[in-house]
């Protein structure tokens, strides 16, 4: 049975969904200000990768993540370009999914933006207001965390030490304004030349927390499957989700919650951040590595567990990649000359037996280190396969399809793409095996360094030459 840790019970649980066969899943989005790093595209990865995995047993989902398109950050960059806050995000999101789509991140049912979600996000806060869970303040608006009386259940935080923390963050403006340290913002006040909108309290825009809220509840409803997003999100992003939906809407706001661990960097194990001035975006890094490698990479570690990025890290993924791709184009190059004949029963129950094994690891809250283990387990069989002297085509077909199903999952693709010099290729390599044939080594060498020259690794076979690029 499928199941995931829960940070709401700190415990694994059998996953159930609200509807059978579907799924309602939302995380937390970038804050478009930027590129971003690989850090932030953890999340992306660690979740694209859950989603995948839904599907492949059998779910339907239905998943949303946003993008926050005003903040503070946002509006420092606006003005320090001479930009629009509009123009700045549309560059950023354009980027976003430039970036994404290089790691086959799959595109969400739905990305939502805060500034087209606006009226919602004042109704929502007026909703809260209405019931006692918020108050204005000077054309602020403040959510009153101690009235909600399960606050720090998702943290596991006591109020007491929470209110202590928060009355060391809190300015004196701020201080001045709320009724208690903890409470938190759901609407600003706007400041001269800042971008804003016309509510019941004034001129302003949403805080940071309640756009989440809103565009979960709204696209998702009231009571959803799986919130999911960063470790760095649990407090105060997501226990505050919690507090305003829950006290809007008097249901349950998420019933899994999912948070994946950080990428780190250096001896320190120091988290990726822009703040820290330690990160690597996406966009260059793309640019520099094959982007199934950074992929594999991330897709490979459990999403609960860090990554540390590094060189050697980059190598260790791009190594254990080519072993996979070594081994579909192994079964691939055996389908030439494969027989016509019937499914193996040798080869179909170790098919099962392979797929078994890797539902059992990946049910484990997607424990991707044990469904590798299983595809490794899998290449390895193919490769002994491939080196029999007789094949089936049967038997070739139905290895390839399960284990492009099992590194699907993991967001690989082992397409083979078609070169505009295939077909050269293709002709100078029988030249060489004729002129070999023929004991014409003077030729045979020729033809066999100018294709080293162009890039083109030769493997002899007993079932003929196989050629590949580095």
């Amino acid at each position: 049975m499928l199941q995931f840790y829960n940070t709401l019970s700190n415990q694994k649980e059998v996953f159930k969904p609200l509807n059978e066969g579907r799924v309602t899943m939302y995380v937390c989005g970038p804050t478009v200000y930027n590129y971003i790093h690989i850090g932030n595209a953890r999340s992306a990865v660690a979740f694209d990768t859950v989603r995948r995995y839904l599907e492949y047993r059998g779910f339907e989902v239905n998943y949303v993540s946003n993008f926050t398109d005003v903040d503070d950050k946002i509006i420092r960059v606006s003005q320090e370009s001479g930009l629009s806050v509009q123009a700045v995000t549309d560059k950023y999101i354009a980027a976003f999914y430039e970036d994404i789509t290089a790691l086959n991140v799959k595109k969400a049912t739905l990305n939502p933006r805060v500034m087209d979600n606006m009226a919602d996000i004042i109704a929502f806060v007026g909703e809260l207001i209405e019931k006692g869970y918020a108050y204005e303040a000077q054309g602020d608006v403040y959510y009153r965390a101690r009235k909600f009386t399960d606050y720090g259940k998702l943290s596991g935080q006591a109020v007491d030490d929470l209110e202590l923390g928060a009355s060391q963050r809190v300015d004196n403006l701020d201080q001045g304004k709320k009724e208690d340290p903890l409470d938190f913002a759901l609407w600003k006040k706007a400041k001269e030349n800042e971008i804003s909108w016309d509510s019941p309290w004034g001129a302003g825009r949403p805080g940071w927390h309640i756009e989440c809220s809103v565009m979960s509840t709204k696209y998702l409803g009231d009571t959803i499957d799986i919130h999911a997003g960063g470790q760095d999100l649990e407090f105060p992003h997501h226990e505050n989700e919690i507090a305003q939906s829950e006290a809007k809407t008097g249901k349950k706001f998420a019933n899994y919650w999912l948070h994946n661990g950080f990428v780190t960097v250096g001896e320190q194990d120091e988290k990726m951040s822009k703040s820290l001035g330690n990160f690597v975006t996406v966009h260059d890094l793309v640019r520099q590595e094959d982007p199934q490698v950074i992929r594999f990479l991330m897709a490979t570690t459990q999403y609960r567990r860090p990554i540390r990025y590094s060189q050697t890290s980059l190598a260790e993924a791009r190594t254990n990649l080519d072993k996979l791709r070594n081994a579909i184009d192994n079964l691939r190059f055996r389908q030439v000359d494969a027989l016509e004949q019937a499914l193996s029963a040798e080869v179909s129950q170790k098919v099962t037996d392979f797929k078994q094994a890797y539902i059992e690891a990946m049910d484990d809250d997607i424990n991707v280190q044990n469904g590798l283990a299983v595809i490794y387990e899998l290449a390895k069989f193919m490769n002994i396969y491939s080196e029999q002297a007789q094949v089936s085509l049967a038997d070739l077909q139905l290895l390839e399809t399960a284990f492009l199903e099992m590194t699907a999952v993991l967001g690989l693709e082992f397409t083979t793409q078609a070169g505009d010099d295939d077909a050269k290729i293709d002709q100078m390599v029988k030249d060489r095996d004729l002129a070999r044939k023929n004991k014409d080594f003077q030729t045979s060498d020729a033809l066999r360094d100018e294709l080293q020259a162009m890039g083109i690794i030769l493997e002899d076979t007993p079932q003929g030459t196989r050629w590949k690029r580095k």
